[in-house]
């Protein structure tokens, strides 16, 4: 069997006396897609920063290599002035890491037609989908990814389901949160609950 690329195991996180995170137990394997659905508060977005390590757990364990994690817990923050492309063109710039083309980057999210566009004209869609370009240009193998469905039409989130997919058949783990039941159950190999702080499997 193989290891999975996220394991949590019994994880508490509280906030003064409100237990957000109340003994949450999961494992994420590789190349699959794992859908967490809930409610705004019920705790899924503190558990995704938990997974990426900016927050800190009260108690049990998280196993995940947080070097491959390509994260999306907000909406995307890029520079409104400059065009998609030297958007992601400056962020590689940050890093030591190898990255892919850009190019190809943006055209394997579908933005081949934008790159030259000021980030200030795009729509919301099209920032969450620079957004999955950035979270993926460094080769990271695991997308941490919140919402990212929220702001696009009834095309772009055809379009969204439809590059998920892609990403999984190249052997990207995704590990996506959603208040659209829809969502989660079209995409999503293992279906999750949350609520209060509680994670149950759903039955699909």
């Amino acid at each position: 069997m193989s290891k999975p690329v996220i394991s949590i195991e019994n994880v508490v996180k509280s906030f003064g006396t409100a237990v957000v995170l109340d003994d949450i137990t999961l494992d994420v394997k590789k190349g699959k897609i794992c859908g967490i659905i809930g409610r705004n508060g019920s705790g899924k977005t503190v558990l995704f920063k938990c997974i990426c390590g900016l927050l800190n757990i009260d108690s049990g364990k998280i196993q995940a290599d947080r070097t491959q994690l390509g994260v999306i817990i907000e909406e995307p923050g890029f520079l409104r002035q400059y065009s998609g492309k030297r958007n992601l063109q400056l962020l590689a710039g940050l890093s030591d890491k190898p990255h892919m083309d850009i190019t190809e980057v943006m055209t394997l999210v579908g933005l081949k037609d934008a790159m030259s566009k000021k980030v200030g004209k795009y729509s919301m869609g099209m920032r969450q989908r620079l957004g999955i370009a950035q979270a993926i240009m460094e080769y990271q193998q695991i997308l941490i990814l919140d919402e990212p469905m929220n702001g696009l039409d009834n095309q772009g989130v055809k379009e969204m389901r439809e590059l998920l997919m892609q990403l999984k058949e190249k052997g990207i783990t995704i590990l996506l949160a959603s208040h659209n039941r829809e969502d989660i159950e079209v995409l999503c190999d293992q279906v999750y609950e949350m609520d209060a702080g509680k994670l149950k499997v759903r039955a699909q």
